[in-house]
């Protein structure tokens, strides 16, 4: 089992584990192909995080023939035999979700970035341009192309950044380009909500410019 810290640490690196404990958290008792269709993971990638998460001591496997549905809230029947491997919180997992409320949530990924100029700077800029690709992004924080692919990818994985999908971006969208309407022939970053919040806190806190 890893230390507290190093697991929070791990699922907030990565938006996929969160989302699957929140999951777990509902549906009380789940298996991986119901977990894929609520969470749209990929099973292949839900088989490793499952792993993952039991190696933490987050989620553990359910044992027995059968479940109820009122252990399993996502199965209609009222007794189902089971053909799969369940998985449920552990007592770990649902401390650690019941203390993580929004405000420390937050504040978590304030203290995880603080020291990651390049990683805060991306943050402030994608506020600032509300969404632009990763060569605008490079040339910003004056490093290569490479490296701001890896950062940008990185805050998505974390969930603070999102693809912007909009084939056509409207100039009030994307305030770094001077003609009135662009199409995308790139692939755009901009905040998440979840970013949004957090941008707004390290205003607050200081840590980015206001």
């Amino acid at each position: 089992m890893e230390d507290a810290n190093d697991s929070l640490k791990k699922i907030l690196e990565d938006q996929r584990y969160l989302k699957i404990l929140y999951h777990l958290k509902k549906a009380n008792v789940d298996y991986g192909k119901s977990i894929m269709l609520n969470t749209k993971i990929p099973l292949s990638e839900i088989v490793n995080i499952l792993d993952d998460l039991e190696r933490m001591g987050l989620i553990e496997r359910v044992m027995g023939a059968t479940l109820k549905n009122t252990e399993a809230k996502f199965k209609l029947s009222s007794e189902v035999h089971k053909h799969h491997t369940y998985y449920s919180l552990t007592r770990a997992g649902d401390h650690l979700l019941r203390h993580l409320t929004q405000e420390d949530l937050i504040n978590n990924y304030i203290e995880l970035l603080k020291n990651d100029q390049k990683s805060t700077k991306i943050l402030q800029l994608a506020e600032e341009l509300n969404a632009d690709h990763a060569l605008t992004y490079a040339k910003l924080i004056r490093s290569s192309l490479e490296e701001a692919i890896t950062l940008l990818e990185k805050l998505m994985r974390m969930g603070l950044l999102e693809e912007k999908n909009a084939r056509i971006i409207k100039f009030r969208d994307r305030k770094a380009k001077p003609k009135k309407e662009t199409r995308t022939h790139h692939k755009y970053y901009g905040l998440s909500r979840l970013g949004e919040l957090v941008v707004r806190e390290m205003k607050r806190k200081g840590i980015i410019a206001k």
